[in-house]
């Protein structure tokens, strides 16, 4: 009897019971130009390129760098890349990747923008250059990453590794070390 009491008491408080719905935060709209700081304003100027799926391909002169624009670069499978120097993060066999050469005409703060979430190691003299921070790109400006390199006026290689498709768009600006 005391049973079928309980049973019958949390019977009629049930239906009672409200649960309320997650909020959700409501979507920021984005401006159709969103506004970027001045080191990162070319982001918004389009150009392409081509990266180097192996090393020891030609780097020379008719390599275009990449530089102060978003560029487009078609990437490649990862059993087609032989990288220079062994990557810092395992290249995952289903992803992308490929190398590109940067430019660096005098010591500074180098920025490397991507649009999408891979690993990139910066070498140079077949050591990679440790990185100084890491981030996300300023809100809606498309820009999904942003490494910072402290470089020397040279020749460098970027390696993108496990990258989610087959193309990214990058781009590369030298700040100066003081502000």
């Amino acid at each position: 009897m005391k049973v079928r009491i309980i049973v019958t008491s949390l019977a009629a408080i049930l239906p009672l019971t409200v649960f309320a719905a997650p909020v959700e935060k409501p979507a920021t709209a984005c401006p159709a130009a969103p506004v970027l700081p001045p080191e990162l304003a070319d982001w918004a100027r389009n150009t392409s390129s081509k990266t180097i799926y192996a090393y020891g391909d030609d780097l020379g002169a008719d390599w275009s760098p990449l530089g102060p624009a978003r560029t487009a670069l078609p990437l490649h499978k990862f059993e087609s890349l032989r990288y220079g120097v062994a990557p810092e993060r395992k290249p995952d066999v289903h992803k992308f990747g490929g190398m590109i050469p940067i430019d660096v005409k005098r010591a500074g703060r180098l920025v490397v923008a991507l649009d999408a979430g891979a690993w990139i190691d910066l070498v140079r003299d077949g050591a990679i250059v440790k990185s100084m921070t890491h981030g996300h790109g300023p809100a809606c400006s498309g820009i999904r990453k942003m490494v910072e390199f402290d470089v020397t006026q040279g020749r460098y290689q970027l390696q993108i590794v496990n990258a989610p498709t087959a193309s990214i768009h990058a781009m590369a600006v030298l700040r100066d070390w003081l502000r």
